[in-house]
């Protein structure tokens, strides 16, 4: 009896120890895209060039592939246990000038990411959600 006893204790533990965990699955937010804020989206005017809504707001995630006038900055924050976030912003041209300029999503809103228990932040300690495509490293200030 006492055998029987240890080999179900000891199946027990290495179940619970295994990663088929009673608890549940182990999720994490998901950041896919350029980042978009009010602040980036605030700087473009009509009329500005190309390079610089490049200069603004970095490479375009998306170029139509058929008409190389329209410009999209997708963000996408697959929050692990609360759905998902999105923010669009479509840009178009006339030529190389920006004529118009299309919003999508909440982009006043903070971006907050759920610290990881294993490793370092985005933000490495800085207090800054996530850096911006036009942020220039600290060592090459």
């Amino acid at each position: 009896m006492q055998k029987l006893t240890k080999i179900v204790t000891l199946t027990i533990a290495l179940l619970l120890a295994s990663g088929c965990s009673y608890f549940g699955v182990y999720k994490r937010d998901i950041p896919q895209g350029n980042l978009v804020t009010a602040e980036m989206v605030g700087q473009l005017r009509t009329g500005m060039t190309r390079d610089d809504v490049i200069y603004v707001m970095g490479s375009p995630l998306l170029e139509a592939p058929f008409d190389a006038s329209q410009w999209d900055y997708l963000f996408y924050l697959d929050k692990a246990y609360e759905g998902t976030e999105r923010r669009r912003v479509t840009l178009t041209f006339d030529g190389n000038r920006l004529v118009d300029i299309q919003r999508e999503g909440d982009l006043d809103g903070a971006i907050e990411m759920r610290q990881d228990e294993g490793g370092p932040s985005p933000d490495a300690g800085t207090g800054t959600p996530l850096a911006t495509p036009n942020a220039v490293p600290a060592d090459q200030r």
